[in-house]
């Protein structure tokens, strides 16, 4: 490895399972400190364990305020700083316009949008002081299709989210904090594994699915300063199943 990440705290959402721990390990490959968060702490902390003495699991909700606020203090008190957040945590439950349930919408919004939302306005005062920081928000093919597969509360939230990203580059710019998304389409992960995504991924037309390491390696680009005049961007990782 490169070391792209060398003496940063990078705190990873969702980082239990899927893209999210794909994201932290080579996050920590390249040299971070990492701080796995997950609503499960067993998985968090497995997968923490695993990485070795960089590496800190929390149990995180980032539906709820008090506990982001909670976790992310803890991260600054034990790593001395917060370099990078991605914002990875997701929650999907197949529905559609006429069977969609309030508390399903509910619980897609909080988790997708409002969860960015928070753990950003938690970070933001601790990166400005710093005048230095990364935001990378999860987006979604979704987002920019209306929700193919996912169903309207998920795809309204991640388009809430690239949104975001454009609000979030633009105020925080001048404190030398970058912002921007990562927009994956099928990628390989439990989300992804039911009956509703089998048209999708027959459709991609560079002849399969994504793996977890693809989003990661995304991911990488924008936390490292390979990708320090990008601001306010959404980058697509889907095979080609959509083109903008």
């Amino acid at each position: 490895m490169t070391g792209k990440l060398h003496n940063q705290t990078a705190l990873i959402t969702g980082a239990g399972r899927g893209i999210g721990r794909a994201i932290a390990e080579l996050f920590a490959r390249e040299g971070a400190r990492v701080a796995i968060a997950d609503i499960d702490p067993d998985s968090a902390h497995s997968a923490a364990a695993e990485l070795g003495q960089n590496a800190l699991g929390l149990e995180m909700d980032v539906a709820a305020k008090d506990s982001v606020a909670a976790g992310i203090a803890h991260v600054i008190d034990q790593c001395g700083q917060l370099d990078v957040l991605v914002n990875n945590a997701g929650y999907l439950v197949y529905t559609t316009f006429e069977s969609c349930r309030e508390e399903d919408w509910d619980r897609m919004v909080d988790i997708n949008m409002k969860g960015p939302f928070l753990c950003a306005q938690a970070v933001i005062p601790h990166m400005k002081a710093r005048q230095s920081g990364v935001i990378i928000n999860m987006t979604s093919l979704a987002a920019k299709t209306g929700g193919l597969a996912a169903g309207p509360p998920y795809a309204a939230a991640k388009a809430g989210v690239l949104t975001l990203t454009i609000g979030m580059a633009r105020a925080l710019a001048a404190d030398k904090i970058r912002v921007n998304a990562i927009a994956p389409g099928v990628i390989d992960t439990a989300m992804t594994s039911a009956p509703e995504h089998d048209a999708l991924k027959a459709a991609i037309p560079i002849g399969h699915s994504g793996q977890p390491e693809d989003v990661a390696n995304c991911a990488l680009f924008l936390a490292s300063d390979d990708s320090k005049h990008i601001t306010g961007e959404t980058i697509d990782v889907n095979g080609g199943l959509y083109m903008d």
